[in-house]
């Protein structure tokens, strides 16, 4: 089983950097209200862990972790200036980054892949990122092993 791509945490996305189709809203603040009167600290002395967010389903956690998979490709997309967005050698890495987040965390909670969140995921980065690559009159394709990932 290969490990899951350590997530960097990139700073707070734009809200037109997010997926639309991947519902945010029901993955967060799952578990996280305190009703109780008084608030305890947490740590050894208060024999509590802080609160953990809760997810319902294999689906919803895969969910999440795919997001943030996506938060952190648009991250690095972000030092790639237009001219460079054809060029595969310098996108190879983010987007090879992205597919293996993507199928590493699947694989992880072993959940199946390529499923649609992931293919949701690649096409939005091509939507947005590689929609313009063209090369004469042939349509710009990563590496067989990258295209395959996405079919």
């Amino acid at each position: 089983m290969a490990p899951v791509p350590s997530l960097p945490v990139p700073p707070r996305a734009h809200p037109a950097d997010r997926v639309p189709s991947v519902p945010s809203v029901a993955l967060l603040g799952r578990g996280l209200c305190h009703t109780a009167g008084k608030a305890e600290g947490f740590g050894p002395e208060a024999r509590t862990s802080p609160p953990m967010a809760k997810y319902n389903s294999t689906e919803e956690l895969y969910g999440a972790l795919a997001e943030r998979c996506w938060e952190f490709f648009v991250h690095l997309m972000r030092n790639v200036t237009a001219p460079q967005l054809c060029d595969w050698k310098v996108i190879s890495r983010p987007y090879s980054w992205l597919q293996e987040c993507l199928e590493g965390s699947a694989e992880h909670l072993n959940y199946s892949y390529p499923n649609a969140l992931a293919e949701r995921f690649i096409f939005q980065s091509h939507h947005r990122y590689f929609h313009n690559c063209s090369v004469g009159d042939q349509v710009f394709d990563p590496p067989e092993d990258v295209l395959l990932a996405m079919v």
